[in-house]
This record gives structure tokens, sequence and C-alpha cells, in this order.
């Protein structure tokens, strides 16, 4: 059964009593010969209607097609881009007014910019286009940003392959954290004012703390993903933006947040509109912040320290500093490794972009996912991949559904904490970056190590959970960023920004994010 050029298989334009028997057996169903010839005169009728079908519904208008100018793209060069935090630059400009106007905009490519490449790091996706804007995007042009391009990402485990692998601005040879690396590294190094990213278990937080930048997961839902592309279980991925500051953080949140009708992971709860600027500098007096004792257990003493040191800042301006035991925060992993396994596997067979929600799809990027996805997936996902079908045919399902399940309970053990506490702080990740390894030097596969290894013990519960979480740098370590992350209840945004704010307000904060020449 051989595929044509557009990546179909054309077998089944009229298919031949073989083609529908070597079907079935790949099914594993065997049928009898009158059987299969039954099938086949009902395959070619189906097919016929469909076939019918696409050619006269072929052309869907898609949303968020404001017109902000010619739209146009090149490549990025190595001259130009010697971290390579970029795969390709634009220059569209959005509306004369708004919270974004005069900053500049990139977006991880895994969020869909109108007219400009969409690769989501997966080989077979270099030719596809995208023909309509994220909700993120136009909302972004709509409060006057200047998009700027597209920023490379490190797929799958964050180090073992890529072409263009994003560099640490603070040293080259460190890494960068992934998957949201680009965007981290254009943001550093001056590039662009906001870069948006995904964050399925730190990809925004991960990459702000090792290259010393500011990065906010919202609560989940808050920010649309509709247009953006996650290989992970839906129901832990989240968008967001880095900035090098938290009113840059705050303004991007409040110009993208809020419900939107082509999101059906959104709920009830989301609200139309959030405000996180008008209170923005009122200060800390008073506030209650929850030193995470579980989530400083393994810390390098180094980073432990510069975190207790700013959560003494924090002190000084006002705020009350309690240390706080959650134990549930050390026993979230085997629930997360459920989600990851079992929910790889999901998205393996419905495709990255999901099903069954009423939304609008485009054809043409479910098309060239699913065709890219079968034949061209990374190792690292390959991997996942692998383990999601154990994990599946081991316990039938039932990791995944418990792993849901016990969900509330999870962020209860949080919430009850945040009834004594408004904030809870801990080290974003445990160590500084960790030396980059050679290309094909891959990472321990066994959940435990290669969360850790990838500084995800403290970002992943809150995936699972849901509730904000904002990584803030606060101090270097031999010349590495060092950052602490602040916990908030759901959409209390506000209060992690404000307390953010008053900690860059507080300290020389320009000394913990500058880049040595």
């Amino acid at each position: 059964m051989g595929k044509r050029h557009d990546g179909t298989d054309g077998s089944f334009a009229s298919p031949a009593t073989i083609d529908v028997a070597l079907l079935a057996a790949e099914l594993g169903l065997d049928l009898t010969p009158q059987e299969t010839l039954s099938l086949r005169a009902g395959l070619r009728t189906n097919l016929a209607i469909l076939r019918e079908f696409l050619a006269d519904n072929a052309a869907t208008e898609p949303p968020n097609q404001r017109t902000y100018g010619k739209r146009g793209f090149w490549p990025a060069s190595a001259a130009d881009d010697p971290l390579n935090a970029w795969l390709s630059r634009c220059l569209i400009k959005g509306s004369a007014e708004g919270l974004l106007a005069g900053l500049t905009v990139s977006f991880k490519d895994t969020i869909a910019v109108a007219g400009i490449p969409l690769t989501c790091g997966i080989r077979g996706m270099e030719d596809y286009v995208a023909e309509f804007d994220a909700t993120v995007v136009d909302r972004a042009l709509l409060a006057g940003a200047t998009v700027a391009g597209k920023n490379t990402i490190l797929g799958g485990f964050g180090e073992s392959s890529a072409e263009r692998r994003p560099r640490n601005p603070h040293s080259p040879d460190h890494l960068t954290g992934g998957s949201s690396s680009g965007s981290a590294v254009a943001v550093v190094s001056g590039d662009v004012d906001v870069a948006f990213g995904g964050d399925q278990g730190g990809s925004i937080r991960v990459p702000a703390a090792w290259c010393g930048a500011v990065g906010l997961k919202p609560t989940f839902g808050l920010v649309s993903s509709f247009g953006a592309v996650s290989g992970a279980d839906p129901s832990v991925d989240h968008v967001g933006p880095i900035t090098r500051t938290v009113q840059d953080a705050a303004a991007a949140l409040q110009a993208v947040a809020g419900y939107d009708p082509l999101d059906p992971r959104q709920r009830r709860d989301v609200p139309l509109t959030v405000d996180v600027l008008t209170q923005l500098s009122d200060g800390i007096q008073g506030v209650r912040v929850g030193l995470l004792s579980e989530g400083f257990a393994g810390a390098d003493d180094e980073v432990s320290n510069l975190v207790r040191t700013a959560a003494d800042a924090l002190g000084q301006a006002g705020a009350e500093i309690r240390e706080v035991s959650i134990p549930e925060h050390r026993r979230v992993l085997a629930p997360c490794l459920a989600l990851a396994a079992e929910g790889a596997r999901l998205t393996d067979r419905t495709g990255p972009l999901g099903m069954a929600s009423s939304t609008w799809y485009s054809p043409t990027l479910v098309a060239a996912l699913n065709r890219a996805w079968a034949g061209h997936a990374a190792t690292a996902e390959k991997y996942s991949r692998v383990m999601g079908e154990a994990a599946w045919r081991m316990h039938e399902g039932r990791a995944y559904a418990i792993a849901q399940n016990v969900r509330p309970r999870f962020a209860a053990a949080y919430d009850r904490a945040l009834r004594d506490f408004d904030l809870l702080l801990m080290p974003t990740c445990l160590f500084p970056a960790p030396l980059s390894k050679a290309a094909d030097d891959t990472l321990p596969l066994d959940y435990p190590a290669a969360a850790h290894r990838l500084g995800l013990t403290n970002t992943l519960p809150f995936n699972f959970t849901g509730h904000p979480a904002v990584a803030i740098p606060c101090g270097k370590s031999n010349g590495l960023p060092v950052s602490m992350q602040l916990v908030a209840r759901k959409f209390e945004e506000a209060l992690l920004l404000r307390t953010g704010y008053a900690f860059q307000e507080s300290v020389a904060f320009d000394d913990y994010t500058a880049v040595a020449n």
C-alpha cells in the first residue's frame, strides 16, 4: 500500500481485495473471503462519499484572521543567531496601541503563526506553513505586539538530539533547559522582550531558571491553548510568557489571558479577562509565604542558600516567612509518570491535536502532524511512546485513569497549605544548569532520574495540580543563574506577580539576569 505525494494511502482510492485483506490482517482481524469482498464493496462506497465531502468542503475558513500587513519570514542565520535561539524570523506589527505596544514578541515553534513555518521540532514538518494564528498570537497582536519570529525547541528529553541546539547565554557549554529553550535564550540575549512558550512539566520555568529569566506558568486553562501543539497529555499543558522583568510578564499575561471559545480545555471558572497590573506595585506587607521544606530537599547548598536569602528579602519587604511541609510534594512523581507514559500513548493514537472537541481544526496541520508523527518523531519521543505502550499493556489504562482520579487529592494538599499561606516558595530547579553532553550521549530514560536531571523535581507537581507558578532569578552560582519558584492559589496570578515584582524592586535584580560579556 503505497503513499502518494500528498501523504495519503493511494491504494485506497479504489481498494482491491488484497488491500482490504492486508489492512484487516494489520488490525488483527480474521476475515473470510466473502467478508473481505463485502467489506471492499462497502469501503469503495464510503470512501467515495468522503472524497466528495472533502472536495466540497476542503476550504474551511480559519479563525483569528486579522490582517496586520503582508506576512513573510526568513530563516535564521548562524551569523545573526550565534546561540541558536531562532528557527525563523519575521516582522508582523500588531495594533498601534495596547498593553504590548512597543514590545517585541516571539513564539515557541509549537505555536501557530499564520504565514510562518510551524515544525514543532518534528522531522517531516519542515515545509508546513501555518494558515491561522493561535489565540495567544492573535491576542498579542491585538495588544500591540510586534512579532519577531519563532524560537527553536529542544524536543523529547531536551538534550539528546536537536539540530541548532540552543546555547545558554551565560555559558554555551551548559544546558538551556527544555523545551521552550530558544524562547528563554532569545529573551535573555535581548533579541526579544517577550517569548511565549509551552509548559507540560517545566518547559517554561526550567529554561527561564537556567537562562536567568522570569518564566510564568499560569493556572491551567487561563491562557488559551488553541493553536498550540503539544505531544504531552493535554491535561498538563500550559501556555505562558518568558520575560526579563516581572512587569513584562504581567503585561503579557494580561494581554492574552482569558476565556476562549476555541479552547475546549478551558473550564467554567476561567475568567473573561484578568487584571494583574493595577496593583503590581502595591507591595507585599503581610503576605504569608511558606518555604516548602520538601521543595528544598536535594538542592545544591548554594542554590538553597540563595533561595533562602531571596525569602529573607521578601521578609524585609513586608512578607511573613515561615516553613511549611506538604508530604505529597515528594509523592507526585508516580501519577505524573502515569500521565506521561499512558498519556503519550493516547496522544500517539489521536495525534498531537487530539480529537472529539467541538472547535476549529486545521485540516492541513492535522494531516501534516499525523504524517510526521507516524514516521519522523524524535528519538526521545519514540522512547516515551514505547514506555506508554508497555504501561498500557500491563495496566490496560488503569494507571492513567487512577492518576486522573487522584489529581484532586494532590491539588487539595497544596490548597490546604495555601489556606494558611498566600504563596509557596522553593527553588525552581535544585541545581544550576548542568554541562551539555555530546549529542549522542543520551539521558537516563527512567523517569525519576530523567526528571531530576532535567530540573523538573519542583516544576512537575504544578502541571499536575494546575496551580500557577513563576520562576524568578534570585542570584548566581559560579556565574550561572539560580531561580526561586513562587506558587499561588489558582487564578491568583495578581498576587504571584506582585510578590515577584516586590522582590525584583528590592534587590540588585539586574545582576541576577545580566549576561557577562
